[in-house]
């Protein structure tokens, strides 16, 4: 439903739309970042460049950048989007929406620059964390719609997680950047095997020519969140080898069944819903990985690769790109043809980092050097694509 505003003097809505709805300055800056931040570590990586880092390693940095810094940003864009449609109730706009996406665009630049001004990356980070809780759950709770504070919880524990990560940064708390990744990375599974539910089979049945309806069984859904919720507990708490194998190889077996059942023909033909399945399908493999026994129970960083490159990257950039078209007044059944390629490139970033690798390890950098510029470049285009989408006023004259 569309939510009539009225219209104040705090920005000029008719000229410049950006921060109109959350998902506009998110989606945007989330893009733009995606290419500098890959871009910086492949130099700090390949030591062009050296950055002041403490108590940090470098790839904790880039991890945490690409965790609570890419992917939280999205996550702030759909949620802020997504909630005042759930709930029927204004979401931030406006200046406290700047204010907002002011703060996150703070942190990522001050830590871009390591830990010099750490400890105001951490005030940055933690507040944007927090006034994004608070803008997320205040309308949900207003509206009674219980069932979203799933989401919410997800979203509070990927802020503790942050707190983590800077407790364990300033050497208060031991581990706290392990725990923090590593949560953070099973969070976002975690928040798109749920969110994903519900808009995959359903964007699959919009998107169909004729009218179809999609298996569903509730057993399964079940089964899949208390699997990956023990997947997660153990990973956190236990970190055992053999339960690790336990947990995700059953949820590779009954995610792949459920993926099986959203499988219809058509999806090949439309960008917006292959992109959707082949990256939940990314995931699944990821589990497939996850439970390998020579990875004693931990994420491998290839595993951690498929995850977020295929898994959250291509995710993400999927649902950005078909979110910025139906919330502008655009037809999401003629996206442009250039984001295809995006979606493919990102495809074959994911496999490049996470697959090939582990038939030959022996050219290990190139491989990391191809993905990175794929990712680069997948991202590139969306930004060529949607920046005047996200700065223009939606295409019917609604707010938003």
């Amino acid at each position: 439903m569309q939510i009539p505003i009225k219209q104040t003097n705090q920005l000029d809505v008719k000229k410049f739309a950006l921060f109109n709805l959350g998902f506009r300055p998110f989606f945007l800056g989330a893009s733009f970042f995606a290419m500098i931040s890959i871009a910086t570590w492949m130099l700090v990586y390949f030591s062009y460049v050296s950055i002041a880092i403490e108590n940090i390693s470098v790839s904790q940095w880039h991890a945490h950048e690409m965790l609570y810094g890419y992917s939280m940003a999205v996550v702030a864009g759909f949620l802020l989007t997504a909630v005042k449609n759930w709930t029927g109730i204004p979401t931030l706009f406006g200046r406290p929406l700047m204010l907002l996406f002011l703060l996150w665009c703070v942190a990522r630049l001050l830590f871009l620059f390591g830990s010099s001004f750490l400890l105001w990356v951490a005030v940055t980070d933690l507040l944007f964390g927090l006034m994004l809780i608070i803008a997320i759950t205040l309308p949900t709770v207003k509206a009674k719609q219980w069932k979203q504070l799933a989401v919410v919880s997800k979203v509070t524990l990927l802020w503790i997680g942050n707190i983590a990560f800077y407790l364990g940064s300033f050497g208060i708390l031991t581990n706290g950047m392990q725990y923090a990744i590593i949560g953070a990375v099973l969070l976002f599974i975690g928040l798109i095997l749920m969110i994903g539910r519900r808009v995959i089979p359903f964007f699959i049945e919009r998107g169909n020519e004729t009218k179809v309806q999609l298996k569903q069984y509730q057993w399964l859904d079940l089964s899949i969140l208390t699997l990956f919720v023990a997947l997660f507990l153990n990973a956190i708490f236990i970190n055992n080898a053999f339960l690790t194998t336990l947990f995700a190889w059953s949820l590779f077996a009954l995610n792949g069944y459920r993926l099986t059942n959203w499988h219809i023909s058509s999806i090949w033909r439309v960008p917006l819903l292959w992109s959707l399945y082949v990256s939940a399908w990314l995931i699944n493999i990821g589990f497939l990985f996850y439970g390998l026994p020579s990875q004693h129970g931990s994420l491998s960083i290839l595993t951690l690769h498929l995850f977020t490159i295929g898994g959250i990257g291509l995710m993400t950039l999927s649902m950005m790109s078909r979110v910025a078209l139906g919330h502008t007044g655009r037809d999401i059944k003629k996206p442009s043809y250039w984001i295809a390629l995006a979606f493919a490139t990102l495809i074959a970033s994911a496999l490049l980092r996470a697959i090939v690798p582990m038939f030959t390890s022996q050219v290990y950098s190139f491989w990391v050097i191809a993905a990175s510029f794929l990712w680069i470049f997948s991202f590139a285009i969306f930004v060529l694509i949607y920046t005047p989408i996200l700065l223009k006023p939606r295409t019917d004259g609604v707010f938003g």
